[in-house]
């Protein structure tokens, strides 16, 4: 029972993390590999499942949310907007492998939902680089060689 709720509670602080939230999973993640405890490859495979499930609702957010531009109550003036479109548009959907940055990274997904970019790409790209944090932040934490 203890290992799922721990496994439960790293998806969750994941998700989380990947939402506009200010919330981090680094911590959780580290906390579990340090106790030896559990499952290395699942760890890593709940973390990161957790976290591009998180950008998901971002994308699927960003897609909803662009109809919305024009009312008074919208998150981001238009400059804001047309700059962050303008950014996502020149560097493209490759510029996804950086959605695993702090700050940029949650908002890169949100954009490129407003950009109408397809799902499948969007999995593929963010899940890359997702995964190949939460993989270097197992191969410091546990000091592999």
């Amino acid at each position: 029972m203890q290992e799922l709720a721990a496994y439960s509670g790293l998806f969750a602080a994941a998700l989380l993390a990947a939402t506009i939230l200010p919330m981090q999973s680094e911590a959780a993640l580290v906390g579990l590999l340090l106790t030896e405890r559990f499952s290395v490859a699942l760890l890593l495979l709940v973390a990161t499942a957790g976290n591009v499930l998180g950008s998901v609702v971002n994308w699927w957010l960003g897609r909803q949310m662009v109809r919305f531009q024009d009312r008074r109550w919208f998150p981001a003036s238009p400059a804001a907007l047309a700059r962050a479109q303008r950014w996502y548009r020149k560097f493209g959907r490759w510029s996804l492998l950086l959605s695993w940055l702090p700050v940029v990274g949650d908002p890169l997904t949100l954009v490129a939902g407003t950009l109408r970019e397809r799902l499948l790409p969007f999995l593929a790209l963010v899940t890359l680089a997702k995964a190949g944090r939460y993989l270097a932040l197992a191969w410091i934490t546990l000091g592999w060689s």
